[in-house]
C-alpha cells in the first residue's frame, strides 16, 4: 500500500476502546459514509480537575486573601472523530451499540427519538443498517453543505490546519504551515476531488456556490489506470506512479523511433495529466473570481505526497508562482464535522485539538484500522491579541522543528531525557494516593510514545515546535490525572519569597532612579532563573544553597546578549506609560521578587498594570487563581499594591493559555478587551519571550525579558548559558492589517 503522508491522520491498528474513547458518555452522533472510508463523530463530556476561585469576606489577617480557592471536577466537552474503512461498518456499529448506554437505552423502536445526522454517498445505502443497529432516526444532510461547514470549522479552530507542500532537490517533503485562526478566512476556493471535481467559491459561513468542475478526477485516474495497468486498486496505482517517470511516456522526439512503456511510467504520466488539468481549471476559476486561496480536498488527495506535489506544481505553473496550492490536515473529516454541526446550535466558542489523543502511528494491516481526532471546547473565547502589529504575518514560534533537523533532534532528546524528572514530580504531587506512581509511569510511557516518531515523521501533529512538544507533555500529564505536578515546589518558593519581599523592597527604594530601574530589571532576571522546566536550572535548584541572592550574583555583566536597558530607562525618565500589560512566567521567586517590585514601581509612576497569567497549570508557572491570592498577600506587605487592587489600577487577568509558551493569536477575549488602553507590553520568560514571540512586532512599545537556560538555544542566539535578554523595542511603524478578529 502507498504510505499516506504523516501530515494527515493515517489509519492505524488500535483496540476499539482506544479508538472510540469515552464512548460510554457519548450524547450525540453524526456520520459521513464514503465508498471507502466512514467517519463517525460524537460528542461526550469528560470530568477534568480544575480550580475554582470565588470572592469572600476579607479581614486583616495574614491568611485572609479575599478569595476562596478549591479544586473541583468540571465537565470538559470533547468532539470525537473516528475514521475506519466502510467495509467494517457493521462491526463498528455493533461495538458502538454495546459500549454506549444512550444508544442501548433507545435502540428499540427509537424510544428516545434520537436523530443521527448522516452525509456522504453511503448515507442512503446504509440508512437501514444505521437505524437498526443504533436505534436512531437518520437525517440525511447535503454533502456539499457539510463539506463547506467542516472546512470553515477546521480553518477557524485548528492551528496549522492548512499547509503548502513542496519537494526539495533531495526529494524530501517540505511543509509550510499557515495559521488561519484569528484571521478572516473568506473568501476562498475549495476544490473537492473525488470521482469528479467540484469547485466551490466560499464567501462566508453561510454563502457558497458551485462555480465549476470537471468529470476528470479520481474516477478518470482509476478507470484509465485499471485499463492500462494491472493495478487492482487506487493505492496500487499511486504505488506504480511513485516508481515511474512520465518522461518515458510523454510525447518526446525519441517517440519517432519507437519506445517501450512501463506500467509505472504510464501511471505517472496519467497522474500528471489529470493533476495538471485540475490545477489549470482551479487556477482559472480563482483568477476569474479574484481569489488567492485555493484549498484542495477529497479522496483523490488523502495526504499522498505525489498527488500533492503534482497539484502544487500545476498551480504554481499556471499562476506563474502567484498562487500556491493549499491542503488541509484533516480534510478527510470535513463531511463528518459538517454533519455534526448540522445538529448543533450556533457556537462562537473556541476549540483546540488534543495532541495527546489525535495520534497518528504508522499503518498496520493486522486488524481493523482506525484514525482518531479529538477537539475540546474551551472555556475561553480565544481571539488574536489586538496589540500585534500584523495579524497576517504573526508567527508565534521562533524555531520550526518540522524543517530544522538539528533543532528537532536536540529538543526531542531533551524532552526524552527530562521525562523521568517530570514523572517524579507528578507522583510526588500526589503523595499518599495509591496509584500515583503507576499513573506517573503511564504518563512517561504515553509521552515517549507520542514523541519517539517525530524525528522521522515531524509532521505527525502538524507544525512541530518546542511549544508543541510542551503541549503534548501537558496533555499527557492531564490524561494521567496530574493537574498541577509542581504544586509543592511552587508553594515552597512562595513562602520563601514572601519572607524576602520586604527586605528587597527596602533595598530597592533606597536607590536613585536609574540605579533602581537597573536593580528592578536584575530582580526580574534573577527571578526568571527559577524555572523547573529547564534542566540546567533544576540541577542548581536540587543542590544546596541556591536561592534568590545566589541567582542575583550569577547574572552576567552588561552589556547583555540583548540589552535595551538604556533606551528603556530613558523612556521612563521622559514620560511614564499609561498602562502596562505583563505576561508573567514562574511562580515563587520570579513573580514575588521579580515582577511585583516592578509592578510597585509602575504604580508609583501612575501607570496602570495588568498582569496576565496562565488559565491552568503548566510546569511551575504561576496561574491565574494563584496570582489572585499572591497579589493580596503581597498587598499586605506593599500598601501600593493593596490600594491599586481596590482602585482597579492593578488587574489580574487570565490568558486562556495552558502552556509554558503562548500563541498570541489565541488569547482570552476578556484580555483582548483590556488592550485598548495598553501602551506597553512585557513578555517575561524563555517560553513567552524566546521560544514564542521573540520576533513578534507590536503596535505599542514592548519588552521581552528572559534568562536563557538552555545551552543549545543560547548558542543559536550567539550567547552563552544563562545569557540575559532584555529586548526593548518601540512600537512598530506599520500595522496595516491589525485588529482583533474573533474566531468563529
Amino acid at each position: 500500500m502507498t504510505e499516506v503522508d504523516s501530515t494527515y491522520a493515517s489509519s492505524f491498528s488500535l483496540p476499539p476502546r482506544e479508538a472510540f474513547r469515552n464512548l460510554e458518555n457519548a450524547k450525540r452522533f453524526a456520520i459521513d459514509i464514503g465508498g471507502s472510508l466512514a467517519k463517525l463523530a460524537y460528542y461526550a463530556e469528560e470530568q477534568r480537575p480544575a480550580v475554582r476561585t470565588t470572592k469572600q469576606e476579607q479581614d486583616d489577617s495574614e491568611e485572609s486573601t479575599g478569595f476562596k480557592v478549591e479544586t473541583i471536577n468540571e465537565p470538559a466537552e470533547v468532539l470525537h472523530f473516528v475514521k475506519f474503512e466502510t467495509r467494517y461498518i457493521e462491526s463498528c456499529l455493533d461495538f458502538i451499540t454495546k459500549e454506549c448506554p444512550a444508544l442501548r437505552n433507545g435502540s428499540s423502536g427509537h424510544k428516545q427519538g434520537q436523530h443521527l445526522k448522516a452525509t456522504g454517498g453511503g448515507a442512503f445505502k446504509y440508512r437501514a443498517l444505521l437505524e437498526e443497529k443504533l436505534g436512531v432516526l437518520v437525517d440525511k444532510e447535503d454533502e456539499m453543505h457539510c463539506l463547506i461547514t467542516g472546512a470553515n470549522f477546521v480553518l477557524n479552530h485548528v492551528l496549522n490546519e492548512s499547509f503548502i507542500y513542496s519537494k526539495g532537490a533531495d526529494g524530501q517533503s517540505n511543509y509550510r504551515y499557515r495559521n488561519n485562526t484569528g484571521n478572516n478566512i473568506f473568501p476562498y476556493l475549495l476544490v473537492n476531488i473525488g470521482s469528479g471535481v467540484s469547485i466551490l467559491k466560499v464567501d462566508s459561513p453561510t454563502e457558497y456556490q458551485r462555480i465549476g468542475g470537471t468529470a476528470m478526477g479520481g474516477g478518470t485516474f482509476w478507470g484509465l489506470g485499471s485499463l492500462l495497468t494491472d493495478a487492482q486498486g487506487f493505492d496500487e496505482l499511486l504505488d506504480l506512479a511513485e516508481k515511474g517517470s512520465s518522461r518515458s511516456v510523454d510525447m518526446l522526439v525519441s517517440d519517432i523511433y519507437g519506445a517501450k512503456y512501463r506500467q509505472e511510467d504510464i501511471t505517472k504520466s496519467l497522474l500528471h495529466f489529470i493533476s495538471n488539468d485540475i490545477g489549470q481549471i482551479a487556477y482559472l476559476n480563482a483568477r476569474l473570481h479574484n481569489l488567492e486561496r485555493i484549498y484542495f480536498a477529497g479522496y483523490f488527495i488523502r495526504g499522498h505526497p505525489l498527488t500533492m506535489h503534482t497539484i502544487s506544481f500545476s498551480i504554481n505553473y499556471w499562476s506563474k508562482g502567484d498562487i500556491q496550492a493549499l491542503f488541509l490536515r484533516h480534510e478527510g473529516y470535513l463531511g463528518a464535522i459538517g454533519a455534526f454541526l448540522a445538529g448543533a446550535g450556533p457556537d462562537d466558542t473556541s476549540w483546540i485539538e488534543h495532541s495527546f489523543s489525535s495520534v497518528t502511528p504508522q499503518r498496520k494491516d493486522t486488524s481493523i484500522s482506525y484514525d482518531v481526532l479529538e477537539l475540546e471546547r474551551q472555556k475561553w473565547k480565544l481571539q488574536m491579541l489586538p496589540l500585534l502589529a500584523s495579524r497576517s504575518t504573526y508567527s508565534a514560534d521562533l524555531f520550526d522543528l518540522t524543517n530544522d533537523a538539528s533543532a528537532r533532534e536536540h529538543w526531542i532528546k531533551l524532552m526524552q531525557d527530562g521525562v523521568d524528572k517530570v514523572a517524579q514530580h507528578a507522583a510526588s504531587s500526589q503523595l499518599g494516593v495509591p496509584d500515583a506512581q503507576d499513573r506517573a509511569q503511564q504518563f512517561k510511557k504515553n509521552y515517549l510514545e507520542r514523541i519517539s516518531c517525530l524525528n522521522t515523521s515531524p509532521n505527525r501533529y502538524g507544525s512541530l515546535s518546542i511549544r508543541k512538544l510542551l503541549d503534548i507533555r501537558g496533555h499527557c500529564l492531564l490524561e494521567a490525572g496530574f493537574f498541577d505536578p509542581y504544586s509543592k515546589e511552587k508553594q515552597n518558593e512562595i513562602e520563601a519569597a514572601l519572607e524576602l519581599f520586604q527586605p528587597q523592597m527596602e533595598r530597592l527604594q533606597a536607590l536613585p532612579f536609574r540605579e533602581r530601574q537597573l536593580a528592578l530589571v536584575k530582580n526580574v532576571l534573577a527571578g526568571n532563573m527559577f524555572d523547573w522546566g529547564a534542566q540546567a536550572v533544576v540541577r542548581l535548584l536540587e543542590g544546596d544553597g541556591f536561592g534568590f541572592e545566589e541567582s542575583l550574583k550569577q547574572l552576567p555583566d552588561r552589556p547583555w546578549l540583548k540589552d535595551g536597558f538604556d533606551e528603556y530607562c530613558k523612556r521612563l525618565e521622559e514620560k511614564p506609560y499609561k498602562c502596562t500589560m505583563i505576561f508573567v512566567d514562574n511562580c515563587g521567586f520570579d513573580i514575588i521578587l521579580g515582577i511585583f517590585p516592578l509592578v510597585c514601581e509602575f504604580l508609583k509612576q501612575g501607570t496602570k498594570v495588568i498582569l496576565a497569567a496562565n488559565s491552568q497549570p503548566a510546569l511551575n508557572d504561576v496561574q491565574h487563581n494563584e496570582l489572585l491570592l499572591l497579589a493580596h498577600r503581597v498587598g499586605q506587605r506593599a500598601p501600593e499594591v493593596r490600594t491599586a487592587l481596590l482602585e482597579n489600577r492593578l488587574v489580574i487577568v487570565e490568558t486562556g493559555s495552558t502552556s509554558p509558551c503562548i500563541d498570541l493569536s489565541r488569547v482570552d477575549s476578556k484580555l483582548c478587551e483590556m488592550c485598548r488602553e495598553v501602551d506597553f507590553i512585557v513578555l517575561e520568560g524563555m517560553g513567552r519571550a524566546i521560544h514564542t514571540n521573540y520576533t513578534a512586532q507590536f503596535k505599542c512599545d514592548s519588552l521581552k525579558v528572559a534568562i536563557i537556560k538552555n545551552e543549545w538555544l543560547a548558542k543559536r542566539l550567539d550567547g552563552d548559558l544563562f545569557s540575559a535578554v532584555f529586548l526593548y523595542e518601540p512600537a512598530a511603524t506599520s500595522s496595516a492589517d491589525n485588529g482583533c478578529a474573533a474566531q468563529g
